[in-house]
């Protein structure tokens, strides 16, 4: 980055009050420039799914209109690909549009994890699941970036509701924030380099992200390694001298040269040291000319061509979640649509993200236009929940009885997901509800097609002949359910989050979003699949769910090696997948780790590994996915490392975290072991577990076990009673034993953990 210009020697030319100007923004969209020195501004813009360029007036929120750009799908859509391939693909068109739009950074990915349901900005977040959240992320930055535009992946960090973001303090284990929190960010960064981060507004554990020297310095560049800068969101700053420190370069948007002037003051009067200044100017001069001295005069913002990718896209994010053999449809069939979203669908959400789409055909104008038997009635508004007109709904219910199949297009009206604020339950409409309810009585073949950002609650999903669920999916989306509907395409779509019934049964249900001032993550690394799966709790339908018009077969899973070590570094499992179906498809191959070892806190499975690939009728392909020592480990908060230990652990290859076809066993060894203090406190257990003290615990258990002389010897069951309950005996409980002294037990405690301490 940068290799143009000798950077150093420009900081050296610049006066104090430059350098402190290059740290906020000109203005809503803009850097500032120092014209005498040849540094240009540059524009960034939001993203992750489209460019919201505002050449006007500008506003954060969406408010003002922007230039006519392509509104792909959103990332809640995007991620039910589980396609690396595809949106690295949607990541390069999306690059090459900034480029012919003279931006320079695109705001995205949105990373965040989807802790609760209710979320107001979940469609723009990915998953549940960290692995595949950082995946996913990863291959969008690399495309964009293939243009030299830059990416922004936000927002950093453990911001996952839109309540009280501003100044609410998450708190967390730090178990929790590396495994479930960061890990997407991590693999985001570490395989993409984005060329910025955006810190988000909340305090983590406490401390402002914008001040967070332990993320922003000690882990995202000391631990991952780092090389852009780091920007705040639009007004996140605190103290804006103590977030310099932090770690934080770029202030977005600008303040006027009030925080400018803070900067200088606190140079001036040795409280900063220069030298921290240079360095934050040297990382956003590196990023900025690594795009204004690479600029592509050949690109192109195609909006027609681009169009129709957006339409490819959603076809391969859309999760047929129910098919009683009703879909796909056919031509001569008889087809009533219902709802308001056949003509007008959402494919958006609400807030910064908010696309002015260049062209939106509905489902109802493609099926007029394919000349498909198809008719309209409203049914329900796709803007607001109306209240029920009886007479209206009993045309609908006549009608229904006259056609083969109806189909329902519902969902979730624009103004209830958005940025700014989250929903309040996962309720559909209560008009659509009662609609679903009224139709799939009288007709049997009835289809609903969801447009949503996020998991609603279906009470009437036994009832109905299947659900499409196209989530927000871009201004393609009409497109692309007619071809989906209709069997042009096979739906191919995952569901990147659990579908729970009911809103009671989520994890973050009792600290969800909190009181404002904290909201405890008390589920821990319990998040989506993770926490139902241990729970045993039944959900509507389950992380990686998702239906076809045909079927696949898994056999022959086979490890490169049935063991690992600290020297070896992954092993290659693979597995055959046939379609055993009549026509083509798309199986998207899931691979889950479970540690059989009892290591306390650890979730049944976690996604390590996932592949989507095409097969004809027949067709058998081979699936290669490598598994990493990483994927085996937890984060150990006493060793402050990711930590596998020795034992089994099994590897689960199948169709959905709840549909595991083929498992096997793999064995680890490692010579590492965690760090062990023993005290007066430590239990007979805990020493007789750990390989450095075992041999010398036994030895106690022996002795403690043994009867005395004229001691009648116990039962074997009296036995195992007598030895279970003297494992849990701490230490020091052994010098009421009678058996051993008090001077004893302290130079055994001291013996035990002088084996402990040894290198």
């Amino acid at each position: 980055m940068g290799n143009k210009r000798n950077i150093s020697e420009l900081i050296s030319k610049m006066t104090l009050e430059e350098k402190a100007s290059l740290c906020s923004g000109r203005d809503f969209w803009n850097t500032k420039s120092i014209d005498r020195l040849d540094i240009p501004s540059v524009m960034v813009t939001d993203g992750p799914h489209g460019l919201r360029k505002q050449e006007g007036k500008a506003d954060h929120l969406g408010l003002n209109e922007s230039i006519e750009a392509i509104c792909f799908p959103a990332a809640c859509a995007t991620a039910c690909s589980f396609d690396i391939e595809m949106i690295e693909k949607m990541g390069e068109v999306l690059g090459e549009e900034c480029q012919a739009e003279n931006l320079s950074i695109l705001l995205g990915p949105a990373v965040n994890i989807k802790r609760s349901p209710l979320c107001g900005r979940n469609f723009e977040y990915l998953s549940e699941d960290p692995y595949l959240t950082g995946k996913m992320a990863a291959a969008y930055i690399k495309g964009v970036q293939k243009w030299n535009v830059g990416t922004s992946i936000k927002h950093f960090a453990v911001n996952n509701q839109e309540d009280f973001r501003m100044n609410s303090s998450s708190e967390l284990s730090e178990r929790t924030l590396r495994e479930i929190y960061l890990a997407g960010f991590e693999i985001a960064i570490k395989e993409s380099q984005p060329k910025t981060v955006m810190c988000s507004y909340n305090k983590i554990n406490g401390v402002y992200a914008s001040e967070n020297s332990y993320l922003m310095t000690d882990i995202l560049r000391k631990e991952w390694k780092f090389e852009g800068y780091v920007m705040t969101d639009w007004g996140a700053i605190a103290d804006r001298v103590e977030g310099l420190v932090a770690g934080v370069e770029l202030e977005m948007p600008a303040s006027g040269g009030y925080n400018d002037a803070k900067i200088v003051k606190a140079v001036r009067e040795g409280v900063l040291d220069e030298a921290i200044l240079n360095q934050a100017v040297e990382r956003i001069l590196k990023v900025t000319f690594s795009y204004a001295d690479q600029r592509h005069s050949e690109a192109v913002f195609d909006r027609k061509a681009d169009h129709q990718k957006a339409v490819e896209i959603e076809t391969e994010c859309a999760v047929l979640l129910e098919n009683d053999g009703t879909l796909p449809l056919n031509s001569e069939q008889k087809i009533l649509y219902v709802g308001e979203f056949a003509v007008k669908p959402r494919y958006q959400g609400g807030g910064s993200s908010h696309i002015n789409a260049s062209q939106v055909v509905s489902a109802m104008e493609t099926a007029q236009a394919k000349g498909r038997n198809v008719t309209y009635m409203q049914g329900f508004a796709h803007d607001r929940d109306q209240a029920v007109d009886e007479v209206e709904l009993q045309k609908i219910v006549d009608a229904a009885k006259d056609v083969d199949v109806v189909v329902i297009f519902a969902g979730l009206p624009d103004i209830i997901e958005s940025e700014g604020y989250d929903r309040h339950n996962m309720s559909m409409p209560e008009s659509q509800n009662r609609l679903i309810e009224a139709v799939s009585a009288v007709q049997s073949k009835t289809v609903v097609a969801l447009h949503n950002g996020s998991p609603v609650e279906m009470p009437w999903a036994d009832d109905v002949a299947a659900i499409l669920e196209l989530y927000l999916g871009g201004q393609g989306v009409g497109e692309a359910s007619d071809r989906l509907l209709f069997g042009e395409v096979n739906p191919s779509g995952r569901l990147a989050e659990t579908f729970p019934d009911r809103l009671e049964d989520t994890p973050s249900y009792l600290n969800f979003p909190g009181d404002g001032k904290k909201v405890e993550y008390a589920e821990g690394v319990y998040v989506g699949y993770r926490y139902y799966e241990a729970k045993k709790l039944p959900v509507r339908w389950a992380f990686g769910h998702g239906l076809s018009y045909t079927t696949f077969e898994y056999s022959n899973l086979i490890f490169s090696q049935d063991s690992m070590n600290d020297e070896e570094t992954t092993i290659t499992v693979n597995v055959d997948v046939m379609n055993t179906g009549a026509v083509s498809g798309k199986e998207v191959v899931q691979l889950y780790v479970s540690d059989r070892n009892k290591t306390p806190g650890r979730p049944l499975k976690e996604l390590k590994g996932f592949k989507k690939i095409k097969l004809e009728p027949g067709e058998k392909k081979t699936v290669s996915m490598e598994i990493s020592i990483r994927d085996l480990s937890y984060y150990d908060e006493q060793l402050k490392d990711w930590y596998a230990p020795s034992g089994t652990y099994q590897i689960q290859v199948g169709h959905a975290s709840d549909d595991i076809r083929l498992t096997g066993e793999l064995a680890f060894k490692t010579k590492r072991l965690l760090p062990f203090h023993v005290t007066g406190a430590t239990t007979l257990g805990e020493v007789l577990k750990d390989p450095r003290t075992t041999a010398l615990a036994s030895q106690i258990i022996t002795q403690m076990s043994s009867p005395e002389a004229g001691e009648q010897q116990e039962s074997e069951a009296s036995a195992i009673l007598t030895q279970s309950i003297i494992s849990g005996l701490p230490l020091k409980s052994l010098i009421s034993s009678g058996k051993i002294s008090g001077e004893e037990v302290e130079v055994l405690i001291k013996q035990l953990d002088a084996c402990c301490q040894k290198d």
